[in-house]
């Protein structure tokens, strides 16, 4: 059994993961991290666990428990991970951060967009970018990956194969997504407040959200040229899913066919990838609960454009789920080990 430890196991995306290796043949969680919640049962605080897990809420000893677990998932605010992490930790365990600490690997750019100094540069260039269907060998000999974001998973993933063909004029992306109110974490937000949100559609970060540069880094290793692009996030009213419609010009005409060749090529035999029939636009719903991506595309030929469409349950394929795939790469199990749930509805 692999032992699993989890720092900031009482957060959204902590208590996703618990919710899956739950699950997981393979796993044993060792470790319950919560400084909110030190000594109290795990199931008081969640009660979809009672009678499921019976452990307590433990402090977050990163040394004490590298020698304890063979995986740590920190699942903590930005800053946390860089200012624990060692040498001797990571001899002894893996680590996979679902913060943004080692996703960029401009420590400048990383510094300037999260307002804070990084405490562990000497480990970014090691950390891998943990989008599986990307870096799926570079993951299997990671010892520290870097968890993507939410937002940053559903719209990498989403124009990767065109930004990679060259069939779309990178420099005419525009990123459009809505999230649900669980993006935002735990955490108490007048913002995030039932009146707050209910009834209501707002835009966020516009022109500064964090995950700008994790999208415009990642895209531009796929086009092979510096990417600039405009990011908009937009709070929605409810729990969970992530829907990104991304525009482009195309550099050429093409047809439905042609990049539906595309997206085959890359994504055909993924598990977690599902491409839509032709005309088809993702919908949150019938990804919420899973480890899935909705993809659908729709050409305009009148503006010589491209709509790309992406959705993904947040907490699920953008978190907890995205970090199981990583640890079994890791590990050498099946990737779908443990993943494959059936999206829920209603």
């Amino acid at each position: 059994m692999i032992k699993a430890g989890i720092i900031g196991a009482t957060g959204y995306a902590g208590a996703e993961l618990v919710r899956i290796l739950a699950g997981h043949k393979d796993v044993q969680i060792v470790w319950y991290g919560s400084r909110s919640y030190i000594d109290q049962k795990f199931a008081d605080i969640y009660r979809n666990f009672f009678r499921i897990v019976d452990a307590r809420c433990l402090d977050d000893h990163m040394e004490e428990l590298a020698e304890e677990a063979d995986v740590i998932f920190t699942a903590t605010p930005q800053g946390y991970c860089a200012s624990v992490i060692s040498e001797e930790i990571l001899s002894k365990t893996k680590i996979i951060d679902l913060s943004a600490d080692f996703r960029i690997k401009d420590v400048d750019i990383y510094e300037k967009w999260y307002g804070i100094k990084h405490q562990s540069p000497q480990f970014i260039e090691e950390a891998v970018y943990g989008l599986c269907e990307i870096n799926r060998e570079e993951i299997r000999q990671a010892r520290l990956v870097a968890n993507p974001g939410c937002y940053t998973t559903c719209s990498i993933l989403t124009a990767y194969p065109l930004a990679k063909e060259g069939v779309i004029d990178m420099n005419t992306l525009i990123v459009d997504a809505k999230s649900g109110t669980s993006g935002a974490g735990r955490g108490a937000k007048v913002a995030n407040l039932f009146c707050e949100v209910n009834e209501n559609i707002k835009a966020y970060g516009v022109t500064t959200h964090r995950h700008t540069p994790e999208i415009e880094e990642q895209l531009s290793y796929a086009a092979g040229e510096p990417v600039l692009l405009n990011f908009t996030p937009h709070l929605v009213p409810m729990n969970r899913g992530i829907l990104a419609t991304e525009y482009a010009s195309l550099k050429k005409p093409v047809t439905m066919e042609e990049v539906g060749r595309i997206y085959q090529e890359y994504y055909g035999g993924e598990r977690f990838i599902r491409l839509l029939e032709p005309g088809t636009c993702p919908e949150t719903r019938w990804v919420e609960g899973s480890n899935y991506v909705d993809i659908g595309f729709q050409i305009d030929a009148r503006t010589g454009r491209i709509v790309m469409m992406g959705a993904i349950d947040n907490l699920v394929k953008g978190a907890a789920g995205q970090a199981v795939q990583n640890m079994n790469l890791m590990f050498g199990l099946p990737e779908n080990e443990g993943l494959d749930l059936v999206p829920l509805f209603p």
